[in-house]
């Protein structure tokens, strides 16, 4: 029985908890209504930033289709944080934490007005993994939709991204770059809305959500100003219905299985480490059994195929032109690499949509065969050692040699570490370590972006590692480390590196070493306290007080 022939139900027998009619025929309901489901639609839009300043006309799409298909929608809103924007400022530690708050605000409005459904849209970063996070709690027939990825940007016959801002900071300030070259960079980098264009995290999210089958197929590279996105809604809107007339909830769908699916096309699509953040969430939210061990297991066998930003050539446009995730799905499956009985919210398997998929076009070269692969691996790799017994994310694509030893260059902020570089006093050969930016430190375990994109702009993104127990952009790359765990602030051995002290990554090894004795980071251990906490009151002095390990995904409702 749908929860609207139920509502209608426990109102007759007099259940106090049942709504009250009157309510809803204050919002226009007509006798029939009450037969219909009622389907949510969790909408994104805001004009914060460009990556949601595009999704009020997917909402509405939504609205209409979902009418069409005979159900009843209701709409309500998701907030949004701006990585782009926030970045390198105290406002970025609010992202990490809008994930929660995008989760729990789908949560609540599903279960408080017991809906029947729910369509997600988002297109920001944290918008993707909030709103699987809250669909999976929620656990009624839900789908995802992604609001588009942006065009690319235009100057000097090269196309452009969020990221080449970051990186001409460091380009201009090495005197690399003039000013005008600079200023036309900022103002032409982002054409109109969308969300940021290469492999970053929105689009690897919106890709794995594809491969884990609660988005529809070709959905998550489309772009937002091209008018597929809203056919794409409208489709949505009636797969969703007869998914709520099969009863088939997410829970049903992101098993062990879909999971290792997403996995492998994040792999493959050569996607973010915040991924791998996400993921531990995403099955922490489905009850499934997933650990960071279990990305690297997937990594040795899932080569990286293509060819994009922030490492390779292409955009996810780029992608969506050359065959979108299906193409790069169908040459996974046929060489054994994913899961083709997993079930999609189309009604029908992985392998089951993916038939009809032509093979790989010899007329494009943004998605490898598997006989040819950019990386005969892939490119997300756990390390382990005594600075990070419980696993940290190394990004190793790009690199000519995933290892180093070097002195340590110790910070306790993102900002004195990037005015360091910008002062010219990091050089080649050394480790900087940013520490107490983990989930609790941070709080909010902020993004390095603007300390590695001002890394490559001065030529020193392979020769300088960086490891922080914070976060990386999905447009990081070079010779980083992150999500190093426990963090600082937890007592990990991250806080205990001193200045000068010889740290190994070896991406080989998969090693993050701090060159010190037992005995001496021991006598180091007995010394170290705690800081006191940066905030004691509202939502960051919450996060911090309840945040889990990031090697368990940060999540708040880690109780056991």
């Amino acid at each position: 029985m749908s929860s609207a022939n139920r509502r209608s139900k426990n109102i007759t027998e007099g259940v106090a908890r049942a709504p009250n009619r009157s309510m809803y025929y204050g919002m226009g309901y007509q006798e029939t209504d009450f037969g219909k489901p009622m389907i949510g639609v969790a909408n994104g839009h805001s004009t914060i930033t460009p990556c949601n300043s595009g999704l009020q006309k997917l909402a509405d799409a939504a609205v209409e289709g979902l009418k069409a298909a005979g159900a009843n929608p209701q709409v309500f809103g998701t907030p949004t944080i701006s990585d782009g924007m926030a970045m390198g400022t105290e406002g970025m530690k609010y992202s990490l934490v809008s994930r929660e708050v995008i989760a729990d605000c789908v949560e609540t409005c599903v279960g408080g007005q017991w809906m029947d459904g729910v369509l997600v849209i988002g297109g920001c970063d944290k918008n993707m993994p909030g709103g699987m996070m809250g669909m999976l709690r929620a656990n009624v027939p839900s789908l995802y939709v992604y609001g588009g990825t942006i065009m690319p940007g235009r100057y000097k016959d090269k196309d452009l991204n969020i990221v080449s801002v970051f990186e001409a900071v460091g380009q201009f300030s090495a005197g690399k770059m003039s000013e005008e070259d600079f200023c036309q960079i900022e103002r032409r980098a982002i054409p109109g809305s969308g969300s940021c264009g290469g492999m970053y995290t929105a689009n690897t999210m919106s890709s794995s959500f594809e491969a884990l089958g609660l988005s529809l197929p070709y959905s998550s590279t489309m772009a937002n100003v091209e008018g597929e996105v809203v056919d794409n809604v409208k489709l949505a809107a009636a797969v969703l219905v007869e998914a709520v007339k099969a009863d088939l909830k997410p829970r049903d769908i992101v098993t062990r299985e879909a999971i290792e699916n997403a996995v492998a096309v994040i792999m493959a699509t050569g996607g973010s480490t915040n991924a791998v953040l996400h993921f531990l969430a995403i099955a922490h939210a489905a009850e499934v059994n997933w650990t960071i061990d279990d990305f690297e297991r997937v990594r040795r066998r899932v080569p990286v195929l293509c060819d994009l930003k922030p490492s390779g050539r292409y955009l996810a446009i780029d992608l969506h032109r050359a065959g979108g995730i299906p193409a790069v799905m169908k040459t996974l499956l046929d060489h054994g690499l994913l899961h083709g009985g997993c079930m999609t919210i189309t009604g029908k398997t992985v392998a089951e949509n993916l038939a009809d998929v032509p093979p790989l076009r010899a007329d494009q070269d943004v998605i490898r065969p598997v006989s040819n692969p950019i990386y005969a691996e892939g490119h997300l790799a756990i390390l382990k050692g005594n600075l990070s017994p419980e696993g940290c994310v190394a990004k190793i694509t790009g690199l000519k040699n995933p290892v180093m030893t070097g002195p340590a260059r110790v910070f306790d902020d993102e900002q004195s570490a990037l005015a360091a570089i910008m002062g010219g006093k990091i050089q080649a050969g050394d480790v900087m370590v940013l520490r107490y930016l983990g989930p609790k430190g941070g709080p909010g375990m902020p993004e390095m972006l603007a300390p590695t994109g001002a890394l490559i702009g001065q030529g020193l993104g392979e020769s300088v590692g960086l490891i922080t127990d914070g976060r990386f952009s999905g447009g990081t790359w070079g010779m980083v480390v992150g999500h190093v765990a426990p963090e600082a602030y937890a007592g990990g051995t991250i806080a205990l590196v001193q200045e000068g002290d010889a740290i190994t990554i070896d991406a080989h090894q998969l090693l993050l070493q701090l060159n010190v004795p037992d005995e001496e980071i021991a006598r180091r251990r007995a010394a170290w306290t705690a800081p006191a906490p940066r905030y004691t009151r509202g939502v960051l002095a919450k996060f911090a007080f309840n945040a889990a390990s990031a090697s368990a995904g940060a999540v708040l409702d880690r109780y056991e």
